[in-house]
């Protein structure tokens, strides 16, 4: 499912209507009833239905439930909060059939009288303000939506709660905090940015027959959901061994902090990975062990119990590498991060520490071929971009794309929503996961569960979807089942991480 923004899905309604000649009258209907027939699965005909119609498609889109409801049974009125000039083109058409259909169509533009009628209401439909609005509502319409947002029980919002912008990057709004919104064709980009997400509430996606030609280039983003995981997700091979599904290395840890690599070692092995080896400092190694039983260990000289930088490693032994977790930020650990970076022919991913690193070895980025995969939270990618996190927030699309694209590198940024950027700019976002992952040690099991995806036969961007999608799909699976958000741990999540693969893969 593509994730689009306000100009995106413009052009995509245009492209049906002038190259395909499809009418926008049909498609405002195809919209409404799709609505409607949302509205019908949530509430009963005795339950007083309030629709609240303003100018432009949304007020269209109205008239069209509000016809279609009525004609259906149900207690419903029609309520314009913009004056009759507002009301053009298809909107219009929809408004005079609905007439013409035996409905009245009073006009409010008091926000006192819009309170006391949906006061009244067991379900208020918002169709006041659509993805076109630029800049924040003005008034009668903002007091009208002060109004809602105090006197409404429930308010389901068409495409989007009207005054929240669709895109990323803009902060300056009043919006209708809704209870639910119901977008048509495509969830907008705005719903998976932090500050903006809690005004759509619990939201779905109905079609209103956009031409699949016009989807399919029309947006540069995807949602990554269980179906595409299915999909992609290789199954083995009953003749496959040990080396089928790769062999790789996990750098990291410390006498401080042993069970960070612990928890990527085992996460890897949980996820698939063939065979797996920890390269660690030698006081960390009987911790680590003790955990992974299956891993191999390569003792890593060290210093007051973080490893030094005084061994080579032999990087053409392993088909991926990771490394970051509980490193350390001293020099020793930047001259390994240095090292990997012109020497690792294979894929390398840099997480944690190895990212503080980075920072400092940008031409490095520019000038390695092999793939890079980096996974900062929102301050480590802050920290890479030189920017704010409250800035980086407002526009994390943007800000993955721009890193991604300037560095050659695949960009993992973590947060309720896992925004996946190719070094081309194409994005993935994966939506599993919950609040019990708010814990140190998360990352580290998704650094693992990485690096056995990233050794499967799949591109890439799949093998970083799938990890992102996994990863918190075992947060979800163990909350739903076994776990609260409060008790969840980072090293429960390599038991949830079987139950996905039961779940959603038929022969696992």
């Amino acid at each position: 499912m593509y994730i689009v923004t306000a100009e995106e899905m413009y052009d995509m309604d245009h492209g049906a209507m002038n190259k395909v000649g499809m009418d926008g009258k049909l498609l405002m209907e195809n919209a409404g009833r799709a609505i409607a027939a949302v509205i019908k699965e949530r509430v009963g005909k005795t339950a007083r239905i309030r629709i609240l119609a303003g100018g432009g498609n949304n007020g269209g889109d109205g008239f069209v439930i509000g016809r279609t409801l009525i004609n259906d049974g149900y207690d419903t009125k029609v309520v314009q909060v913009v004056p009759d000039e507002k009301i053009t083109g298809d909107a219009l058409y929809h408004k005079q059939l609905f007439v013409r259909c035996g409905g009245e169509v009073p006009v409010m533009s008091s926000a006192d009288e819009v309170g006391l009628t949906v006061r009244g209401a067991d379900t208020v439909v918002d169709a006041i303000a659509g993805i076109g609005l630029k800049g924040r509502l003005r008034e009668p319409l903002a007091s009208i939506v002060a109004a809602v947002n105090k006197e409404a029980s429930y308010v389901i919002s068409v495409d989007i709660p009207s005054g929240l912008p669709a895109n990323e990057g803009i902060d300056d709004f009043y919006a209708i905090r809704a209870n639910e919104t119901v977008f048509t064709g495509f969830p907008k980009q705005s719903v998976f940015l932090e500050h903006t997400a809690p005004y759509y509430g619990e939201w779905q996606v109905v079609s209103f027959g956009l031409p699949s030609v016009l989807t399919a280039n029309g947006a540069k983003r995807q949602m990554w959901t269980e179906e595409e995981f299915k999909k992609s997700m290789p199954e083995r091979s009953r003749y496959s061994h040990k080396g089928s599904h790769g062999k790789g290395l996990a750098i990291g840890g410390s006498l401080e902090m042993p069970g960070s690599i612990a928890m990527t070692v085992s996460a890897a092995l949980r996820t698939g990975a063939g065979l797996v080896t920890a390269a660690t400092a030698k006081s960390a190694i009987p911790v680590v062990a003790s955990q992974c039983m299956e891993a191999t260990y390569l003792v890593l000289e060290e210093t007051d119990g973080f490893i030094s930088s005084d061994q080579p490693i032999s990087f053409a032994d392993y088909d991926a590498v990771v490394m970051g977790m509980g490193m350390g930020r001293h020099h020793a650990a930047q001259h390994l991060i240095r090292n990997a970076l012109e020497s690792a022919a294979c894929p390398l991913i840099v997480d944690a520490d190895g990212l503080y690193h980075l920072k400092a070895l940008p031409a490095l980025l520019k000038k390695r071929t092999a793939p890079v995969v980096v996974t900062p939270h929102p301050g480590e990618m802050a920290m890479l971009l030189d920017i704010s996190v409250p800035e980086l927030l407002q526009k994390p699309f943007a800000c993955a794309k721009m890193f991604a694209e300037e560095y050659g590198v695949y960009v993992v940024l973590k947060g309720p929503f896992t925004i996946i950027t190719s070094p081309h700019g194409q994005q993935t976002v994966t939506q599993t996961g919950n609040k019990g992952l708010a814990k140190g040690g998360s990352g580290d099991v998704l650094s693992g569960v990485i690096l056995a995806m990233m050794m499967q036969e799949q591109s890439i961007m799949e093998a970083l979807s799938n990890a992102s999608f996994v990863h918190g799909q075992a947060a979800d699976m163990l909350v739903a089942n076994t776990h609260s958000v409060y008790d969840l741990m980072a090293s429960d999540l390599l038991y949830g991480i079987p139950k996905v693969f039961r779940t959603c893969m038929k022969h696992s």
